[in-house]
């Protein structure tokens, strides 16, 4: 069996499990304080064109949300997100248990509408029992969203105008930034990134790390006693080096926009081969993530041979499964799929 079930299931890029064995046996400060990181922290300010920004590296995606979400809001405050986005659907609830509630508004491909948000913001604030409400303290989206869509630069600078109109923060999960910066015809750039987010994070789980992302507060807007509050999640490894170490390899001669390039140039090869074999696509994506929709025969006859995701179902008769493509994908790999469907 072969698979294209996710982006993380392959274990690092070859140069970061070849800095791990050159420096395994070093003693290394612990909890960040390291070269490692200090040294990635830079290069990813350099990247970002953000030289004020601090930079902090967690484990995992989930726990990146929590944190950012929990130590920049109030206890009153909740976090608003299209209702596919991954803190409202594919967390656990977790955003939920550090006491913020999710605040959801209609999505377009994944993707949330400016002119939604201004509506929802503006109702918000003229509502008489407002006192009484949950305070909308944080603008939470992905980019690549949870359907593999894009915003353009225009519709970040769209959000990024509301959200300051009502000091608001703007966070961006970046767990497939890397997809997102590569794929073609996207105008977004990393320094745009940091340019209309308050925070977001760039992430290497699913980009060649082992684990690991990358937290960019671009506004001299660390929260204070941050170290405090990463330590109270739980969420501050002793081995803090191990993170940075895989950043700083990450931002050195590119191999992070390299790895992103890979998987969209392969999802590109699988993506026109379904098209020339006359499938549809649930929703058309410029990134990683194909959603094919497979008659129910085909389907089954896919499930024991090739991993996927079952995405939805349009109807009866068809499943729509989810290929996704990375790093480390091969072009042996993608004629495997394309010749067996």
């Amino acid at each position: 069996m072969f698979t294209l079930v996710n982006d993380y299931s392959e274990g690092a890029h070859e140069k970061i499990l070849q800095r791990l064995l050159e420096v395994n046996y070093e003693k290394i400060p612990g909890y960040g304080t390291d070269d490692f990181c200090r040294s990635a922290a830079e290069k990813i300010k350099m990247a970002c064109d953000c030289p004020e920004a601090e930079v902090y590296f967690m484990f995992g995606g989930t726990q990146t949300n929590q944190v950012v979400i929990d130590t920049m809001c109030a206890s009153y405050q909740g976090v608003v997100s299209v209702k596919t986005g991954h803190v409202n659907t594919h967390e656990a609830g977790a955003i939920e248990y550090s006491g913020h509630k999710v605040m959801t508004v209609k999505g377009i491909d994944g993707k949330m509408d400016p002119d939604s948000l201004a509506s929802f913001l503006k109702e918000y604030m003229a509502d008489a029992c407002i006192e009484h409400m949950v305070y909308p303290g944080m603008v939470y989206i992905s980019h690549p969203t949870e359907l593999g869509t894009l915003y353009t630069k225009a519709e970040l600078s769209a959000l990024h105008e509301i959200c300051a109109g009502y000091e608001i923060p703007l966070f961006i999960d970046g767990a497939r930034l890397g997809y997102g910066l590569m794929a073609k015809g996207t105008d977004v750039t990393l320094p745009d990134i940091a340019r209309f987010a308050d925070v977001f994070y760039i992430g290497g789980t699913k980009v060649g790390a082992l684990f690991g992302e990358a937290i960019v507060f671009t506004r001299h807007n660390m929260p204070k006693r941050f170290n405090t509050m990463v330590k109270q999640h739980g969420a501050m490894a002793a081995k803090g080096w191990l993170a940075g170490l895989q950043f700083d390899v990450l931002f050195t001669d590119g191999i992070y926009f390299e790895n992103g390039r890979n998987g969209i140039e392969k999802a590109e090869k699988l993506r026109k081969a379904l098209i020339d074999k006359g499938y549809e696509f649930l929703i058309e994506t410029p990134t990683n993530q194909v959603f094919v929709v497979l008659d129910n025969k085909k389907f089954n006859e896919l499930k024991d041979i090739v991993g996927n995701n079952i995405w939805s179902f349009p109807d009866d008769s068809h499943t729509a499964v989810r290929f996704v493509t990375s790093w480390a994908t091969t072009d042996d790999e993608i004629d495997n799929i394309i010749n067996f469907l």
